[in-house]
């Protein structure tokens, strides 16, 4: 019996202040109803930690522009229903969903309920076999999709509208469904 299609899903995507990538410094969240996207939102993150140059240079992020930013403990708590109850949709899922585990057992948070989460990256992999790598900015040039790189609100809209391109061509995606688990940071088999 084939599992039946969610009607909602929330893309997301984390940026982090260095290399450790278990603090997160923006937060970009993509609301997809019934194959629309109907919200798109974003919020700079407080880490309450350091910033390395690279990731600086990479995100354009700092310590400066996040001061007055509300911390992840608050962050969790305006969107938490979202990431709670939603089917949750990144691309490279494992990385932010790793670095959104970790926040939740620093700041004492975690959900009672496992994620159920798509990962772009690996559909793309199935459904263009053919592409030289599956990298989001490989995958937006492919398909047309506008993306400003490593900005959370850009790269969160982007997931979401690859999800949607292999919804509208009936890819696989059910087949694709994952459950992660909070307390283990990882991918439960299955």
């Amino acid at each position: 019996m084939t599992k039946k299609l969610p009607h909602r899903f929330v893309a997301l995507d984390v940026e982090t202040p260095n290399g450790h990538n278990d603090r997160i410094s923006a937060l970009g969240l993509s609301v997809i109803e019934d194959g629309q996207i109907v919200h798109n939102d974003f919020t700079l993150v407080n880490p309450e930690t350091y910033f390395s140059h690279f990731n600086i240079q990479l995100t354009g992020i700092d310590s400066k522009l996040v001061a007055k930013a509300p911390t992840f403990a608050q962050v969790w708590y305006h969107y938490r229903d979202l990431l709670e109850n939603e089917v949750l949709v990144a691309h490279n899922a494992a990385f932010d969903l790793r670095v959104l585990a970790h926040c939740l057992h620093d700041y004492d948070l975690l959900p009672a309920q496992p994620a159920t989460y798509l990962c772009t990256c690996r559909l793309g992999r199935r459904c263009y076999p053919s592409l030289p790598n599956h990298k989001l900015n490989t995958m937006c040039d492919y398909l047309h999709i506008n993306l400003n790189h490593h900005q959370a609100d850009s790269d969160c809209q982007a997931c979401a509208r690859l999800l949607l391109d292999y919804l509208k061509h009936d890819f696989p995606v059910n087949a694709s469904l994952r459950t992660y688990d909070w307390q283990a940071m990882k991918t439960l088999a299955g």
